[in-house]
């Protein structure tokens, strides 16, 4: 019979499923050689200093390609640590864009809380990195968390101040200080749902029934989830956004194939230099007048002169607690801020795995992953100390990031907190990067949640696809994760108010913030079905059970400890359980 028949019983699956991901070019444990690179950079400097432009861009390409196998440079590292900065500054700025202008603030407060964002993201980054799951993650703002603050915001109890308030808060705006504590105040109680839950060890227990087949719609709509933010963002100003989207796949998909020579170059750094092609593209569009005349939307989205940070930023200033002014507590705002805490700690669950599986690292041991949420939790904490108008979690577009340059080494994503702090500091030099046109930032995410989306997929290698159980609670799942929430987005969208409007903005929070997240409602329906229905030996099998067990602890497999063990020796103190 003409094609081949199936493997016969002896012979081997053509693709057998992996524990790690194959591939990746630096894992999570793969750090720069220190010494070497320092010797490369004294090598970059003295060209620096006595070179033309050309023996510059030589000198820089020369470090970059003359790493060899298994290690890379101090060069690499910064450059690839500036592009996951650059991946996270999207949501950090698009968050406050559209919160402290609805809070009372100008640009100029906007400015300090895409500061205080970026130094805050910095801090809890490193926390994570260092003491929590020890995964390549970025831990920046949350889109979870702007729905109880906007309810803030409209809680109709700061229009008329008290001629007190007004003395001490000075010339800036009364409105938005007493709405930014307030947000404080709800952050600091909220952070305490996550904090419980991943230092007692109670979420190591909801994860230890987690399985590859109810990973699959958690990790595959952590990415899917986010499509609103992808091709429309871009469509807001076509001519630059659909060109940003082009030259990133032609970047790291196309040209590695044609250039042999350096392709490790355009493939690792396909962001950094799409970004500079179009934005400079962009920037050639709005000084030669293409946007004069048109309407003030499309010129906020298109043009690059408009976001009013670079002039606002102050030249230095250090962020500290409570920079607002002591915070204000409201118990409705703070449960619905704690639902809006507890709807992150599911999704970053699935930002998690995703990370450690671009990372090249084994299955998260349920007890790392309680330990990141608990660690997460204390990000939310300072997110409310210092006042950044948001809450704290994943960020699932640098876990995209991992994929598109298959580097996913822990030390780059530490530098890259280096580099959040270092721009959040000198305000002026961080505006300019984060005056990036919006579209180019999400034709960027249209790539990064794709990547996400697909490794949520990639899990389905350990199930059964035979297992009519198994396609059930798949399709049902992941139908209901897109179905529910496009009812509960697209009803607040027409009536301008959820499904569930009370008169109390806080309970409507709490019943429509978690129906409106698909990574949420698919997560948890998957996870309830797979535990629930019929359960024998086989059907362990078919969810793919089995093959996560051996990673349950550092006994059952060296490797865990290897990715996932504390510095310091703590390990003693902190054991993988």
């Amino acid at each position: 019979m003409a094609g081949g028949g199936p493997p016969k019983a002896d012979e081997p699956a053509p693709h057998p499923p992996k524990d790690q991901l194959p591939k990746v070019s630096y894992c999570i444990t793969s750090p720069p050689p220190w010494l070497q690179s320092a010797f490369m950079a004294v090598q970059l400097v003295l060209h620096l200093t006595c070179s033309s432009l050309l023996m510059v861009t030589y000198a820089i390409l020369d470090c970059v390609l003359c790493n060899l196998s298994g290690t890379f440079g101090v060069i690499l590292a910064i450059l690839l640590g500036f592009q996951h900065y650059l991946v996270m500054l999207g949501t950090t700025v698009i968050i406050p864009s559209v919160l402290v202008p609805q809070m009372g603030g100008g640009n100029e407060e906007k400015a300090k809380v895409i500061q205080t964002l970026l130094f805050v993201a910095g801090l809890n980054t490193l926390l994570q990195t260092w003491f929590g799951t020890r995964l390549p993650v970025v831990i920046g703002g949350s889109y979870t968390f702007v729905a109880p603050t906007i309810s803030i915001i409209l809680s109709g109890r700061w229009d008329d101040p008290d001629p007190v308030s007004v003395r001490f808060l000075d010339s800036v705006s009364v409105r938005f200080k007493k709405v930014m504590r307030a947000t404080q105040g709800a952050l600091i109680v909220a952070s305490t749902i996550q904090i419980v839950l991943g230092f007692s060890g109670l979420w190591r227990n909801v994860a230890r029934f987690l399985s590859p087949l109810s990973s699959v719609p958690l990790v595959a709509l952590a990415g899917f989830g986010l499509y609103e933010f992808g091709f429309p963002g871009v469509a807001k100003c076509v001519e630059i956004g659909l060109p940003m989207l082009i030259v990133i796949v032609v970047f790291s998909q196309y040209l590695v194939h044609f250039v042999k020579p350096g392709k490790d170059i355009l493939d690792r750094f396909a962001v950094l230099f799409s970004v500079v092609i179009v934005w400079i593209y962009a920037h050639l569009l709005t000084v030669g007048g293409a946007y004069n005349g048109k309407s003030p939307k499309t010129q906020t989205s298109c043009r690059t002169d408009r976001a009013g940070l670079i002039d606002a930023a102050p030249w230095i200033r250090v962020p500290y607690p409570f920079q607002w002014g002591a915070p204000s507590f409201d118990a409705g705002e703070a449960f619905a801020m704690m639902m809006a805490a507890f709807v992150a700690l599911v999704e970053s669950t699935g930002g998690f795995i995703a990370a450690a599986r671009y990372a090249s690292a084994t299955a998260t041991p349920p007890s790392i992953l309680s330990r990141g949420v608990g660690w997460q939790g204390i990000a939310i904490l300072l997110s409310g100390v210092f006042g950044t108008g948001n809450g704290s979690s994943v960020s699932i577009e640098n876990a995209g990031l991992l994929a598109l340059t298959r580097v996913g080494s822990r030390r780059v994503v530490q530098i890259s907190a280096g580099f959040m702090i270092f721009f959040s500091v000198l305000g002026k030099f961080g505006a300019v990067f984060a005056s990036i046109p919006a579209p180019i930032v999400a034709a960027l995410y249209c790539l990064f949640f794709a990547y996400v989306g697909a490794v949520g997929v990639s899990f389905l290698q350990f199930c059964n696809l035979n297992s009519f159980r198994t396609k059930f609670i798949l399709g049902f799942s992941i139908f209901l994760g897109f179905s529910i929430p496009q009812y509960f987005n697209e009803y607040t969208a027409i009536q301008g108010f959820g499904p569930v409007h009370t008169s109390g903005r806080w309970f409507n929070d709490i019943i429509n913030v978690p129906f409106s997240s698909e990574a949420f409602v698919a997560g948890i329906l998957a996870y309830f079905l797979d535990n629930t229905l019929h359960r024998d030996h086989e059907v362990r099998k078919d969810r793919g059970k089995h093959w996560w067990d051996k990673f349950r602890s550092y006994k059952t497999d060296m490797r865990s400890e290897e990715f996932y063990s504390l510095p310091f020796k703590l390990n003693k103190y902190f054991p993988s359980v």
